[in-house]
């Protein structure tokens, strides 16, 4: 593939960079593994190396933007190394420094080559993530820092923990401390924002973040179209009947981000000889390689009988955030077209937030699809954040 935007050259040195931070005594892409041994020592947050962002990634808008690592943990609490990347607005900071939103993205896959930071012009993922970039360069130039996490075991070594919510939330958290080290023009005071499975890290950041950060002055959060309760989907594809079909996309995902998150689920064991080929594209591709073998896998034969479904379901369970109660007043924001998350569902999970002692608020777009939600709800977000910044207590919140 050509590298039409340079981040995966950078990222090359970018791993030399960070095995030099961490004391590692070689340099090169063959150290990265070894990063998370001399990960152990570190803080959560710590800013272990920094480059110069090229290429797609690019905002338009930034004065400076950077491909970091950062020090965090994963499902078991361990430190690791995550990447993602920094963006910091034109001009003179505001009293206080930029304030900035720490953005989640949304389903990509699990496979470094899907990590936002490692986007190219021709990437498998980039008609997802130019069409986010756009959008979140409208809030850079609006007077926002935007950080951006890859998440734990996208673009660094180990499995992606997919949807697995306190992982993601630390991924969230753990990059604004880590872009303050970057630049003293960075402020304290941040929001979360993400779309999709981005969205459900943006509630679990919600919940846990100011407790994590305390440091920080996390303010609000802004879920779109979030990823909800996902633990009804293991049987409902062992049921094996046509109408399974498009979750069959997710399968893969589900099972590699709990193996990911809890090694005693092992995602082979899940899947039949006829639908392996799901696991194999999703560990090397992102979510469009999976969609171009859904059609050679029979919905009757994509799960494995007698596999442990009960384990997967609990795990599964614990990551629904209907059981989540924000700390921070929280805007969820919602196209009523949307297939893959329906407004319904977006609006029983904000009737389950609300009933928790949360401060919700809900909006929707009409006619906006999945994707479209997040341009469409741009106004109402940056309302959302401007209120917040003058200490003010947004309307219509629950």
């Amino acid at each position: 593939m050509t590298n039409n935007g340079g981040s995966r050259t950078g990222r090359a040195v970018l791993a030399a960079a960070v095995a030099a931070t961490v004391g590692l005594g070689a340099a090169g892409c063959g150290d990265a593994a070894s990063e998370q041994d001399d990960a152990a020592a570190l803080e959560p947050g710590r800013l272990l190396s920094s480059q110069e962002l090229r290429g797609a990634p690019v905002l338009p808008s930034a004065g400076r933007s950077e491909l970091v690592t950062y020090a965090s943990q994963n499902a078991q609490g361990e430190p690791v190394v995550v990447s993602g990347t920094v963006s910091v607005p034109r001009g003179t900071a505001p009293e206080g420094g930029w304030p900035v939103i720490s953005w989640a993205h949304g389903t990509t896959g699990v496979s470094d080559i899907c990590a936002p930071s490692n986007d190219t012009l021709d990437g498998p993922a980039h008609d997802y993530l130019g069409g986010v970039d756009q959008t979140l360069d409208r809030y850079l130039a609006d007077g926002f820092a935007v950080v951006q996490t890859d998440y734990v075991g996208m673009g660094t070594p180990g499995g992606h923990p997919y949807m697995d919510g306190g992982t993601e939330a630390n991924a969230v958290v753990d990059i604004v401390r880590a872009s303050r080290s970057l630049d003293d023009s960075i402020g304290s005071q941040w929001y979360a924002m993400g779309h999709s499975q981005g969205g459900h890290a943006t509630l679990f950041a919600a919940a846990q973040g100011a407790e994590r950060a305390p440091e920080l002055d996390l303010r609000g959060a802004v879920a779109i179209a979030p990823g909800n309760d996902t633990s009804s989907t293991p049987q409902y594809l062992a049921a094996g009947t046509p109408e399974v079909a498009p979750a069959l996309a997710f399968l893969p995902l589900i099972l590699l981000g709990a193996e990911a998150a809890d090694p005693s689920i092992v995602a082979d064991d899940y899947v039949t000889p006829e639908s392996k080929p799901l696991l194999t594209a999703a560990r090397n591709g992102c979510v469009a390689q999976i969609r171009d073998v859904i059609g050679s896998v029979p919905v009757d034969k994509a799960f494995a009988p007698g596999a442990d479904i009960d384990k997967l379901v609990a795990y599964l369970d614990e990551q629904a955030p209907g059981r989540l109660k924000p700390t921070v007043p929280t805007l969820v924001l919602q196209g009523t077209k949307d297939v893959l998350i329906t407004e319904p569902v977006s609006r029983g999970l904000v009737q389950e937030l609300c009933a928790n002692g949360s401060e919700v608020g809900y909006k929707t777009y009409e006619g906006a699809d999945h994707r479209a939600a997040i341009p469409a709800s741009f106004d109402d977000a940056a309302q959302f954040f401007h209120t917040l910044q003058a200490g003010e207590k947004p309307a219509g919140l629950c």
